[in-house]
């Protein structure tokens, strides 16, 4: 072969390998703005609660006793949650995988017709539509309608607990911040420390979300560190007033 028939062949495997990179590409970032989410969910929630405690002149140790309690119900509320929806998810698409193995065993030509359907709406002339069904047909049948028609790779399904893992982590690591900001200070400036260590991790989190979602930063950070700001401001209203009570 020829160098000018070796580059390209070597362009040609490049362009099959890109959408497969791009593929990986996104599943990184989904997960990666998941993780920065539940990082947030754990930083606001456990904030709320620790200040909210701490308006009820609570003492260090109670403090760090329900700052864990909510670090601990919130992690694992965050991972079965996780947990149940991905569950879902990947058995609607192991079910839709088995109906397609029954229609490709049962329908093999109209199938075979619907693939190349699918490659005509994408702006194929019939032909190549058709010869590109029928040699990704012959390669894997499944693979090439799951992926066209479907938006599956039997390959690299949704995991569940991969998911629920990385929401216990996410959140915990969210969660560690107000607690040891509450907690480590001493109690005449406990309060002070907690919420400005809590906006500064809002502005970090609105700022990464924002950015993985290809979003205007500014708005994004502005909400997140008002509804920050807006739960910690209510829960430490409620401790006080609980304990004028």
């Amino acid at each position: 072969m020829s160098s000018d028939e070796d580059r390209s062949s070597a362009g040609d495997r490049g362009h099959e390998g890109e959408p497969h990179r791009q593929g990986e590409l996104g599943s990184r970032l989904n997960w990666l703005r998941a993780g920065v989410l539940g990082a947030n969910d754990g930083v606001v929630s456990t904030a709320g609660l620790v200040v909210g405690v701490a308006g009820a002149a609570a003492t260090s140790a109670e403090l760090l006793t329900a700052g864990l309690a909510g670090l601990l119900a919130g992690s694992m509320s965050m991972a079965t949650g996780e947990y149940v929806s991905v569950s879902t998810q990947r058995d609607s698409e192991l079910a839709a995988l088995d109906q397609e193995r029954r229609e490709l065993a049962h329908t093999p030509e109209a199938e075979l017709e619907e693939l190349t359907g699918l490659y005509m709406a994408k702006g194929l002339p019939r032909e190549l539509a058709h010869d590109v069904a029928v040699q990704l047909t012959e390669h894997d049948a499944l693979a090439a309608h799951a992926e066209t028609e479907l938006g599956i790779d039997p390959e690299e399904l949704t995991n569940p607990w991969h998911a629920a893992g990385a929401s216990f982590v996410a959140f915990t690591v969210g969660a560690l911040l107000p607690l040891l900001a509450i907690v480590l200070p001493p109690s005449s400036i406990r309060v002070p420390v907690t919420v400005g260590s809590v906006i500064a991790a809002l502005v970090l989190t609105g700022w990464l979300s924002a950015r993985l979602g290809a979003a205007k930063v500014a708005p994004a950070v502005a909400r997140n560190v008002l509804g920050g700001a807006i739960a910690m401001a209510i829960t430490y209203t409620a401790g006080v007033l609980l304990h004028a009570a």
